[in-house]
């Protein structure tokens, strides 16, 4: 005999509740196993692939962590660098863009930008946080002895933790399965499918889509000879994780600042506009269909509150799990509203009347 609703509430609220509070008292400690944990099931479909095409479990995983050593390694040597060079000439020289558009201003709306206006007297606060703040955070982020441990931790112990994960990921998934409560067992398996199809399709989808508009953005701008191509590239594309922020942003921030290096060049502006233009055209007809999907089932608006609440909540953390618990809670609305409409309380006693008429 199953148990009484009401008592299956409690139990599920009361393990919500133990989760989230865990979530929130371990914080950076749980963070290098939930950073493993994403790598492990982002991986898991090309370990799956691997395996059908003859390799073992454990050859497949070591193949996979030998090329992604070797990844790491190129950008640990290479792009790393240059990426906190160019980030932090960008800081640096944050005042003097200021100044070039206030010149600008002052130059074309002189009533604006007079001595003591708020517009003037904005420019130059905002170009001197930037210097100071940007330049102190950076300069902590990297000296800091504290910030180099964890680095380190997060370098050592993450790809440990998923490459166990990664090896072990089919044993887990089916210890678990044999967990779940017979009585809804399947009805368990069917809300999961549709977690994980949400999440493969927008995690593994929308991730890779992000990794291939950050790389042609940040090659493309370095290319045309955009003095900070591969920060702004960087940003573009993890921005590009929430639809249509990415090219809005980065577009926004590379022909700002094509427009105070090539000011009079007017084909390198065009050819730097032209880069995003060509990345939306690529990823909403070729990227976005094809590796996404047309149904992910995470609006956006969803999806910027999820990352904003629980960023808040439980910090670096709390980003990193918003959008597993966001599919989560949309497909468990979802099921919710399917199930109310199926019962008495939507449909009332005289469903057969209204079902004759036709519903709007």
């Amino acid at each position: 005999m199953a148990l009484p609703v009401r008592q299956q509430l409690t139990y599920w609220g009361i393990a919500s509740a133990v989760f989230l509070v865990l979530l929130w008292a371990l914080g950076d400690v749980i963070l290098p196993f939930i950073m493993g944990g994403a790598i492990a099931y982002f991986l898991d479909p090309v370990a799956d692939r691997l395996e059908k095409m003859g390799l073992s479990r454990v050859l497949a995983t070591v193949v996979i962590f030998v090329f992604l050593l070797g990844v790491v390694i190129l950008s640990l040597l290479v792009i790393i660098p240059l990426l906190i060079q160019q980030t932090n000439d960008l800081i640096q020289s944050a005042p003097e863009l200021f100044n070039q558009l206030r010149a600008w201003l002052t130059e074309r709306f002189p009533a604006v930008m007079e001595d003591g206006s708020p517009l003037r007297q904005s420019l130059v606060a905002v170009g001197e946080t930037i210097q100071s703040r940007g330049g102190e955070l950076l300069q902590q982020v990297l000296s800091s002895a504290a910030g180099v441990v964890n680095l380190l931790v997060l370098l050592v112990v993450v790809p440990v933790v998923a490459f166990y994960m990664l090896l072990d990921w089919d044993r887990l998934a089916a210890t678990i399965d044999a967990l779940l409560p017979r009585d809804h067992a399947d009805t368990v398996r069917d809300l999961a499918g549709q977690i994980d199809r949400t999440l493969a399709s927008f995690i593994r989808g929308q991730g890779t889509v992000c990794l291939i508009l950050g790389t042609f953005y940040a090659v493309a701008l370095m290319i045309v000879g955009l003095q900070f191509g591969l920060v702004v590239g960087l940003i573009a594309g993890l921005l590009t994780f929430i639809p249509y922020v990415g090219a809005l942003v980065g577009g926004a921030l590379s022909v700002g600042l094509a427009l105070f290096q090539f000011w009079g060049e007017w084909w390198s502006i065009l050819a730097v506009a032209a880069i995003f233009q060509i990345g939306q055209m690529v990823e909403g007809n070729v990227l976005t269909p094809k590796l996404v999907g047309s149904s992910v089932g995470l609006h956006p608006v969803w999806l910027i509150f999820a990352l904003s609440a629980f960023g808040t909540l439980f910090g670096f953390v709390g980003l990193l799990v918003a959008v597993p618990i966001a599919a989560a809670i949309g497909v468990l609305v979802r099921f919710a509203i399917n199930q109310y409409r199926a019962g008495l309380l939507y449909r009332g006693y005289s469903t057969g009347a209204d079902d004759d008429h036709g519903a709007p």
